[in-house]
């Protein structure tokens, strides 16, 4: 079978490559991803990867010669590999290699090997194809694992036995959920065996490394389907068990509660529908994580998870630590998320007050349209009738806060008066009395007892200052 690469956008980047290789008697094959993201007529990849049988950091520094001799090569010589950069690209070159591993390490130990051995090692079949670029058979496609039966099937197998496949590099159970959920493709069963078998090797893995993978989860169109295949496997139970903890119904009195591991992927989907945003992601996945250490039989009431938004804020934080996530703004959005995630809606009713409208647009500043992407996610009733009355009402709610945000100006709040003021006003030194002051004022605003207006905050000022015992 031949690929026609005449109408490819980079036909002639393959034919400078192929010139090279054959005036420096190497051969060279595209492989990878390009060629099946090509053969599935998906977007093409910036990433091209090249393999010759003979020397892949020989043949990039021949072919950046040949293409502009100010290119710079990448070398790294452990994996006898090269990487150009060339326009928009990323142009790698590898030594075709056979790879052997050790039991506590997910690195191999490479020699050099021909094409095919190099076809082996890849982690699935649609991954293991190659296209000629020799002059003889240029635009041949060599496909010893039938990857294109695979691809035309939806497939996802490996090319040797599926166990030794994994437990070699475990990384690749990662990447098998993941092409799983970024290309709705099925793992083949004795795959997903052989996943479940080896899950344990997934701890000799990079906590950095398997995050990659999981984020890519978690951008992918339905995020729930590769979620669902950790759970099945047992990987999330190793890498977030406290999701797991939500799993499960309980019982008492004849009253049940929802499964909130079941739930929290419904909202994780309903919001990859509304946003691309990782982290607003992130906020679905973990907006009900504080349920389980919360749940609670009250008698009379029924289930309670009093405080979970709270306790899981502040599990976050523990969370992103363990899993090499980012510690700074990204974390802090999505303890905020998780934090607020309920108040919106307490705030449907008709007599829902000013004051709490205005505190929720202070404690959600720039994030009140993500919160009610969140809160709107969060609706997972199949009832048609339900689902309506509760978008409609978040529609209510979202009108009255902007007809006080209108009024108030109280979204990312600045105080009408500064600390430096107060200062002047009463001769004063930096101290407790300015942040008392501060906080009054930001509280009266708050509670609607004066305007958010300069004059307003500075007569207050005057009037709470002397119950301080301090005077202009």
């Amino acid at each position: 079978m031949f690929i026609n690469l005449n109408q490819n956008k980079n036909l002639k980047l393959f034919k400078i490559i192929s010139e090279v290789a054959a005036r420096n008697n190497q051969s060279v094959y595209i492989v990878g991803g390009y060629v099946r993201d090509l053969l599935m007529k998906r977007k093409a990849s910036t990433d091209i990867d090249f393999v010759t049988e003979q020397s892949g950091i020989e043949l990039a520094r021949n072919v950046a010669l040949e293409i502009d001799p100010e290119l710079k090569v990448s070398v790294f010589k452990t994996y006898g590999t090269a990487m150009v950069r060339y326009k928009d690209l990323e142009l790698e070159f590898v030594g075709a290699r056979k790879e052997s591993y050790n039991e506590n390490s997910r690195k191999p130990d490479v020699e050099g090997g021909t094409l095919e051995d190099d076809q082996k090692r890849r982690d699935f079949t649609i991954n293991a194809m190659a296209i000629s670029l020799n002059k003889d058979n240029f635009g041949e496609l060599i496909d010893p694992f039938n990857g294109v039966e695979d691809l035309e099937n939806k497939i996802l197998r490996t090319p040797l036995e599926p166990a030794q496949t994994y437990s070699d590099d475990p990384l690749r159970m990662m990447r098998a959920i993941r092409f799983a959920s970024t290309l709705q493709f099925t793992i083949e069963d004795n795959s997903l065996a052989a996943i479940k078998q080896e899950a344990e090797r997934i701890k000799i893995v990079s906590m950095e490394r398997v995050m990659v993978e999981f984020n890519k989860i978690m951008l992918s169109g339905k995020p729930s389907t590769g979620l669902k295949l950790m759970e099945e496997t047992g990987l999330m139970k190793l890498i977030i068990p406290e999701l797991i903890e939500l799993k499960g119904v309980e019982e008492v009195e004849g009253q049940t509660h929802k499964d909130n591991f079941y739930h929290t992927l419904e909202v994780v989907d309903n919001i990859s529908g509304n946003t691309d945003d990782l982290w607003l992601r992130w906020s679905a996945l973990l907006h009900d994580i504080g349920k389980a250490p919360t749940k609670k039989f009250v008698e009379g009431t029924g289930w309670t998870f009093h405080g979970h938004e709270f306790l899981g804020s502040k599990m976050v934080k523990s969370l992103f630590q363990r899993l090499k996530l980012p510690l700074g703004n990204d974390m802090k959005y999505v303890q905020k998320m998780v934090k607020l995630s309920s108040r919106p809606i307490a705030l449907i009713t008709d007599d829902a007050s000013d004051s709490a409208l205005r505190r929720l647009l202070f404690d959600a500043g720039e994030n009140l349209e993500d919160l009610f992407t969140l809160c709107k996610a969060d609706i997972t009733t199949k009832n048609a009738r339900k689902q309506e009355k509760f978008i409609r009402n978040f529609e209510y709610v979202a009108v009255k806060i902007k007809e006080v945000e209108e009024k108030d100006q109280v979204r990312n709040f600045q105080p009408p008066i500064s600390g430096e003021e107060i200062m002047v006003m009463f001769d004063l030194k930096p101290g407790r009395e300015i942040g008392i002051l501060k906080e009054k004022v930001k509280e009266a605003i708050l509670e609607g007892e004066i305007l958010n207006d300069h004059e307003e905050a500075k007569k207050f000022v005057i009037v709470e200052a002397e119950k301080l015992g301090l005077k202009i």
